[in-house]
C-alpha cells in the first residue's frame, strides 16, 4: 500500500482526479477501480507492488507495429480497472475483488526485465492507470537501465497524470471499443463520458509519446459505420494520417460470451474506409494470419515488414526508409532494435 498521487481532500472525503472519473471517496471507501482507497483522509494504492500477471511479449502483441518491430517486453499487470466491460478479456484482473497480487519492489521488476533479456517494459493487461505510482517508479529506474516503457491504456488518464510519467514514457497504444460511440461506452462499459480519452491523446502527442490506437468493432454495433468514419476522421484531423491504426476483431467473452466474433469482410471493408479517408498505416487485429497485419509503403504499397501477433518474419526497412522508394517510414523506437541493428 502506498500514498497514491492525485488527490485533495473534500472534508471527509477525498477527490481522486487520476482518471476521468474524478471519484468523490467517502472515508473506508475506494473508488469505481476499487484499488484506491481513502483511509482517515488520505488516498491509497492498494496495489502498490502487487505483480499478479508477468510475462514476456512480442511488442506485436500490444498491438505497436511500427515502434520497435521485433522487440520484447516484460508485461506486468496488477488487479483493478476505471472501466467494467463486459467484454473483457481479462476480466479475471480487472474485476478481482481482493487485492492479490506478490509483493515486488519497482527495482525487483526492472531487474526481472534485464534477466529476461528484454528491450522494454509493458504495463497491460489490466489498466495502468490503476496502478500509476507504482508503474511510476518503475519507468524511472528502467528509462535509466536502457529500457524502453509502454502504456497498454484505455485512454481514461488525466491529462496531468500524462504530462507527469511522459518523460519515462516511449509508447502508448490506446483502445478504443465500439468506434467511441458514446452510448456504447456507457451500456457495455460503464463510461459516462468518451471526450477524456481524445484528450488522453492529445496529451500523449504533445509529450511527444509514440501513440498507436486500436478499435475494437463489436457486431451490431459498428455496422453502419458511421461511429467509425467520425473516429477515423479524428484521428487523421488531430493525430495525422501517419498514426497507427489497428482495427480488431471481437471474439465472445466474458459477460458477452453469446455473441459471435466479428466477421472478417466486415473488418476488410472497415480497413478500406479507413484508408480512403486518409490514414495511411492501418491493421487489422486478432485475425491471425491476414495480409493486413503486415506493413505496406504508403508510398508504394510494397511490403516492408512481414509480421505475424508472434513477431517479425521479415524486416527491409533501412535507414528507417522504403528499400523500394526511399519514403521515410514513422517507425519508432528503433535505437532498441536488434532488426536495425543486425543490417
Amino acid at each position: 500500500m502506498r500514498e497514491a498521487l492525485f488527490f485533495e481532500k473534500k472534508g471527509n472525503n477525498v477527490k481522486c482526479s487520476l482518471c476521468a472519473r474524478n471519484c468523490i471517496i467517502p472515508d473506508g471507501k475506494s473508488g469505481f477501480c476499487r484499488v484506491r482507497k481513502n483511509i482517515n483522509g488520505k488516498l491509497y494504492s492498494l496495489v502498490y507492488g502487487r505483480v499478479c500477471a508477468a510475462s514476456i511479449d512480442p511488442i506485436e502483441k500490444k498491438p505497436l507495429y511500427m515502434f520497435d518491430p521485433g522487440s520484447k517486453a516484460l508485461s506486468i499487470s496488477t488487479v483493478g480497472c476505471n472501466f467494467k466491460c463486459d467484454f473483457c478479456c481479462n476480466f479475471e484482473l480487472s474485476c478481482a475483488s481482493n487485492m492479490a497480487g506478490d509483493e515486488t519492489s519497482p527495482q525487483a521488476v526492472v531487474e526481472m526485465a534485464k534477466r529476461s533479456n528484454v528491450q522494454g517494459i509493458a504495463y497491460t493487461y489490466n489498466e495502468p492507470t490503476v496502478f500509476f505510482e507504482f508503474a511510476l517508479d518503475i519507468a524511472k529506474i528502467a528509462k535509466k537501465h536502457g529500457l524502453y516503457n509502454i502504456f497498454v491504456t484505455n485512454g481514461y488518464t488525466s491529462t496531468k497524470a500524462i504530462d507527469m510519467i511522459a518523460p519515462y514514457l516511449d509508447a502508448a497504444t490506446v483502445d478504443f471499443k465500439g468506434s467511441a460511440n458514446p452510448e456504447f461506452y456507457k451500456k457495455f462499459c460503464s463510461v459516462p463520458n468518451v471526450q477524456p480519452i481524445f484528450d488522453a491523446l492529445l496529451a500523449y502527442k504533445k509529450n511527444s509519446v509514440h501513440v498507436e490506437i486500436t478499435n475494437l468493432i463489436v457486431p451490431n454495433v459498428d455496422e453502419d459505420k458511421k461511429d467509425f468514419k467520425k473516429l477515423c476522421e479524428w484521428i487523421v484531423k488531430n493525430m495525422g494520417p501517419k498514426t497507427p491504426f489497428h482495427i480488431l476483431r471481437f471474439y465472445p467473452s466474458y459477460k458477452m460470451s453469446d455473441r459471435k466474433e466479428t466477421d472478417v469482410k466486415i473488418l476488410e471493408e472497415c480497413y478500406k474506409m479507413a484508408k480512403e479517408i486518409g490514414l495511411e498505416y492501418v491493421y487489422l487485429g486478432n485475425v491471425s494470419g491476414h495480409k493486413y497485419e503486415n506493413t505496406y509503403c504508403h508510398n508504394c504499397g510494397k511490403m516492408v515488414i512481414e509480421r505475424t501477433i508472434s513477431g517479425v518474419i521479415k524486416f527491409l526497412l533501412k535507414d528507417n526508409s522504403c528499400p523500394f522508394c526511399k519514403e521515410k517510414l514513422p517507425v519508432n523506437g528503433l535505437k532498441w532494435s536488434k532488426l536495425t541493428q543486425e543490417k
